[in-house]
């Protein structure tokens, strides 16, 4: 056997790598022959995006996708979608970024699949199996259960949710195997429907408010059916003001570059389309952007509640009125008013 010095086995220099290419002896790397390639400088992107996740992907990391995508300077989700769930994950660059907590509290739909006959400690695909039945429930026996989840409701989150427990979120304690009681919840469901029902699997419609479950509906549905169950698959198909046929891909993102992704691109406007507008004047919108409030005049003037401000299409504000009066909550910087 022929002993190879040491120092050759951790810096191979085959004859094909160029002189340049190679190492030194010390393992450090190179200094640059040129000077480093300019990132792109990030810009002032401001709308909102309804990407359509697919499964695998964290809403951190399809955030993240998005904001290279438009080489934007910020970037938000307006309500996390769990990896192992598809569908409508609204995403919010710069300025639109303030108007995310509007989106939140929308209405959501979804479409998913209860496996019956298994329940997890996730109460999805991933979980161990706790509790395990042969029996399965007829179409007919699910539609009568439905319309005992629709209304306001109290709801136990998963164990495995982001709830807070002293600090400290649920899955982190139930990873560790510690025993997580969550105390039950009030939600609203506004409607449930059978989709499909065959072969121990049944595809269920849910419209709902904030804060619900879709994991804890399938578990709770499971233990009234007597046979338990766990969601196999998990679809959300509208968030708020924003739904399937207006959402875009991660291909399609990638493929575009930061101009021609463009038409993907709704107005910051849109997530606010559950609240009434008014237009103002160029002087009232300038005492809006520096945080004061402005008297609202006329006959169709509101005289109380929660709307926003334009200006010469722009959107300058959103804030209460009280007593005629419109106080700003959130002041928005789109150009075309004041300038920045």
């Amino acid at each position: 056997m022929t002993d190879v010095p040491p120092i050759e086995r951790q810096n191979p220099a085959p004859e094909t790598m160029r002189p340049s290419e190679r190492r030194p002896l010390d393992g450090r790397r190179p200094p640059r022959s040129g000077p480093r390639p300019d990132r792109p400088k990030k810009r002032d992107v401001s709308g909102w995006v309804i990407l359509d996740k697919g499964v695998g992907m964290t809403s951190t990391h399809a955030v993240a996708v998005v904001k290279r995508a438009f080489n934007a300077k910020k970037a938000g989700h307006a309500g996390t979608l769990d990896p192992l769930a598809s569908g409508i994950l609204p995403i919010a660059l710069g300025e639109a970024t303030k108007t995310v907590p509007f989106v939140m509290d929308g209405r959501k739909a979804y479409r998913f699949t209860v496996a019956w006959g298994v329940e997890t400690d996730t109460d999805d695909a991933e979980g161990r199996p706790v509790a395990t039945s042969e029996e399965r429930p007829t179409r007919e026996a699910v539609e009568a259960a439905l319309p005992n989840f629709i209304g306001a409701i109290e709801q136990v989150p998963p164990r495995f949710s982001a709830i807070k427990i002293a600090g400290e979120r649920a899955y982190d304690l139930a990873r560790d195997g510690e025993v997580v009681e969550l105390v039950a919840r009030p939600v609203q469901i506004d409607h449930l429907s059978v989709v499909e029902h065959a072969d121990g699997h049944t595809v269920i419609a849910a419209e709902c408010g904030k804060g619900t479950y879709v994991r804890a509906l399938a578990r709770d549905l499971g233990r009234m059916l007597g046979c338990y169950g766990h969601v196999a698959a998990l679809r959300r198909t509208r968030v708020g003001p924003f739904s399937e046929g207006e959402s875009c891909n991660v291909a399609a993102l990638e493929a575009g570059g930061p101009e021609g992704n463009a038409p993907h691109l709704r107005p910051v406007e849109t997530a606010l389309d559950a609240i009434p507008s008014v237009t103002i004047s160029r002087d009232m919108a300038l005492r809006l952007m520096r945080g004061q409030p402005v008297i609202l005049r006329g006959r169709d003037a509101p005289t109380e509640g929660k709307i926003f401000a334009t200006c010469g299409g722009i959107l300058v504000a959103v804030g209460d009125v009280e007593r005629g009066e419109l106080v700003p909550h959130r002041v928005f910087h789109l150009g075309g008013v004041g300038g920045r």
